[in-house]
C-alpha cells in the first residue's frame, strides 16, 4: 500500500470477539474490567498498542485506538446482540451480564485505555513517526420522531448519550450532565488525574455515519426499577431491530447536522468520516449489481453535504467510503453488499468486479466533477 502512495489508517481494536461459550472462562469475565482487574485490561491494551506502534508506525499515518465503542458497549453488554453477548432480563436473552451497569463500566475503561495509548504514542513515537492518533465513534444522528417538544428533547438526550458519552470526556474531562443526572451512581467517576488526561487526547475524531435514528420520548422509563441505556435516556430509539430487518433511513442532511453539532458543542475538532456507504441486497440480479446508480447518487449527495459543511466552517479532514469491496458484515453477514467492487459469492472463484459506482468514484478522486445533489432534503429509505 505504501508503495502505491496509499496513506494507511489502522484501527487497533474493532469489536470484542471474546468467546463466551464457556461463561466461566477468564476471557468472558474480563471484558475491559467489567468484572475483573480494571487496571490490567488497560495495561494489556497499551502494551498491545505499543507493539503495533513499534512494528507498523513507520508506515501507518492515522491510528484509531478503538472503533465504535459507543455501540459495541450497547450491542455487546446491554442488548447482547453483538459479542460478547452479555445482558440481563428484560433487555436481552443472555446467559449472564448486567445491562444496567456493564455498558457504562466498559465504556469508562475503553476511554481510559484510549487515553493511555494516546499518551504513550505522543511520548515515544509521534515525533519520529509523524502520525496522528484518534478514536472512531458510530455517528448515528438522532432526530425527533414527531414535532412534539417531548420528542425533540428525547432526540437531544440521545445525541448526548450516543455522541457525548465519549466526546464530552475527550473534550471536557467528564460525561455530559444529562448522563450524570439520569444514570447516577451507575456511571463511573473519573479521578482528577484522569479528568486532566482525557481532554485533547485525540488528533482527530472519527465517525462512521450511516443513519438517521428517530427518537421518541419515553419518560415513564424513569419509574422503572430495571434500567438500561435507553431507559436512562428516557427515549425509545433502539435501531437494532430496524437494522436487522433492513428498514433503514439514510439522509445526507444528517451528516451536515452531525458536523454542525461537533462544531458548536465540541470546539470544531478535526473530523474524519471513516465509514459511509450504501448497501444492496445480495439477491439483486447481476446486471443491477453492476449498474448501481443509486449507490453513486448516494455518495454524490453525501459528499456534497460534506463539501458544504466544510465551506461553512466544519473541520472535517477526510472521508472513507464503506467499502471498496463486498465484505462480511457483523449484523448482515454477506446478505448486504456495500462494495464499490462486487464479489460473486456464488462462484467457486469468488470473482471480483468493479461496479459503476467504483468507476465513478475513481474518476472523482482523480479530479472528476461531483454532480450536485438532486434534493437537499432527500432521504434514502432502504427496505
Amino acid at each position: 500500500m505504501s508503495q502505491s502512495t496509499i496513506s494507511i489508517s489502522l484501527s487497533l481494536f474493532r469489536m470484542n470477539t471474546t468467546d463466551c461459550s464457556a461463561p466461566d472462562s477468564c476471557e468472558c469475565n474480563n471484558l475491559w474490567g467489567t468484572i475483573s482487574d480494571t487496571r490490567k485490561s488497560r495495561d494489556d491494551y497499551t502494551a498491545y498498542a505499543e507493539a503495533c506502534f513499534k512494528s507498523f508506525g513507520d508506515r501507518v499515518k492515522h491510528w484509531v485506538t478503538v472503533n465504535e465503542p459507543n455501540i459495541e458497549t450497547i450491542g455487546g453488554l446491554d442488548s447482547g446482540v453483538l459479542p460478547p453477548q452479555r445482558c440481563s432480563h428484560p433487555f436481552g436473552n443472555c446467559t449472564r451480564g448486567d445491562s444496567t451497569t456493564e455498558p457504562y463500566i466498559a465504556a469508562h475503561h475503553l476511554l481510559l485505555a484510549h487515553a493511555s495509548a494516546v499518551s504513550l504514542y505522543r511520548a515515544k513515537y509521534q515525533a519520529t513517526q509523524r502520525g496522528q492518533i484518534g478514536i472512531t465513534l458510530l455517528g448515528w444522528w438522532h432526530e425527533p420522531a414527531t414535532d412534539s417538544s417531548e420528542d425533540a428533547a428525547a432526540a437531544t438526550r440521545m445525541n448526548d448519550f450516543h455522541i457525548g458519552w465519549f466526546m464530552h470526556p475527550l473534550v471536557y474531562g467528564d460525561y455530559p450532565a444529562v448522563m450524570r443526572s439520569r444514570v447516577g451512581a451507575r456511571l463511573p467517576d473519573f479521578t482528577a488525574e484522569q479528568s486532566k488526561k482525557l481532554p485533547g487526547s485525540f488528533d482527530f475524531a472519527g465517525f462512521n455515519h450511516y443513519l438517521v435514528v428517530r427518537a421518541r420520548a419515553h419518560d415513564s422509563a424513569f419509574n422503572t426499577k430495571q434500567r438500561d441505556y435507553y431507559a436512562d435516556a428516557y427515549a425509545i430509539a433502539n435501531p437494532f431491530d430496524d437494522i436487522q430487518e433492513g428498514h433503514l433511513e439514510y439522509a445526507p442532511w444528517a451528516l451536515g447536522r452531525l458536523l454542525d453539532h461537533l462544531k458548536l458543542k465540541y470546539g470544531n475538532p478535526p473530523v474524519m468520516i471513516h465509514e459511509n456507504g450504501y448497501a444492496d441486497a445480495s439477491e439483486l440480479p447481476r446486471k443491477v449489481e453492476y449498474e448501481d446508480d443509486d449507490r453513486s447518487e448516494f455518495l454524490q449527495d453525501y459528499l456534497e453535504v460534506l463539501y458544504l459543511s466544510i465551506r461553512n466552517g466544519s473541520n472535517a479532514r477526510g472521508y472513507f467510503v464503506w467499502s471498496f469491496l463486498d465484505v462480511f458484515e457483523f449484523l448482515f453477514g454477506y446478505r448486504s453488499r456495500f462494495g464499490l467492487c462486487g464479489v460473486d459469492m456464488n462462484g467457486e472463484g469468488r470473482t471480483k468486479y468493479v461496479r459503476n459506482s467504483g468507476r465513478w468514484y475513481s474518476g472523482f478522486l482523480k479530479g472528476g466533477e461531483l454532480r450536485p445533489a438532486s434534493s437537499s432534503g432527500k432521504a434514502y429509505v432502504a427496505a
